[in-house]
């Protein structure tokens, strides 16, 4: 079975990842692969290279994310320049690594995105980790010491609350605790799986 997961910045997905995991499913992390594409000597870096210049290099050659991430979270046209680059060299390794999951597995996809690529009716069920806008804020500022406008202009250029939602077959509302949430993966692993 093909699973979606996503949610916006903050939101608990890795945990509910790692949660999902710890349930048997294969796990095709989205970050993970949209950081490996762009690896030092990938063409991927080459091409972001081409699109933004060398100066978003560090003096060893890797890509620097965070003057990246400067340049397009504030510039709709430069971020979407970026993930026409990133997206697709994403979904062939998504396609690669499902290929070689086992025959039966639940099949994680976690895609920060998802909302945004349109793709989410190419899964079986899609899982939202959900939280409010002020929730996202505060973790960012609190657990990642970003600036609150920083936090604003990353949750901005994602999609909105309502339209992860509107995708979701499963919501795992993430406000309470950590017990409550693991009870809540265990409820949709068993839908999923039928046990």
């Amino acid at each position: 079975m093909r699973v979606g997961l996503t949610g916006g910045i903050a939101s608990g997905k890795s945990t509910v990842a790692t949660m999902l995991e710890e349930h048997g499913a294969v796990i095709i992390d989205g970050d993970k692969l949209a950081r490996e594409v762009v690896e030092r000597g990938t063409p991927g870096l080459a091409a972001v290279v081409e699109a933004f210049g060398e100066e978003l290099l560090t003096p060893e050659g890797d890509l620097d994310r965070p003057a990246l991430g400067k340049v397009v979270f504030g510039d709709e046209a430069k971020r979407r320049l970026l993930e026409g680059i990133v997206h697709p060299l994403v979904f062939k390794r998504y396609a690669e690594l499902e290929a070689s999951a086992p025959a039966g597995a639940l099949v994680v996809h976690d895609i920060p995105l998802l909302a945004e690529s349109g793709r989410a009716d190419t899964f079986d069920a899609v899982l939202v980790v959900d939280v409010p806008v002020e929730t996202q804020l505060e973790r960012l500022v609190r657990d990642r010491g970003m600036e609150r406008a920083d936090a604003e202009a990353r949750i901005a250029a994602q999609a909105t609350r309502e339209q992860r939602l509107a995708i979701a077959t499963h919501v795992l509302d993430n406000t309470g605790t950590v017990e409550q949430l693991r009870e809540r993966v265990r409820e949709v692993v068993a839908e999923l799986t039928g046990s």
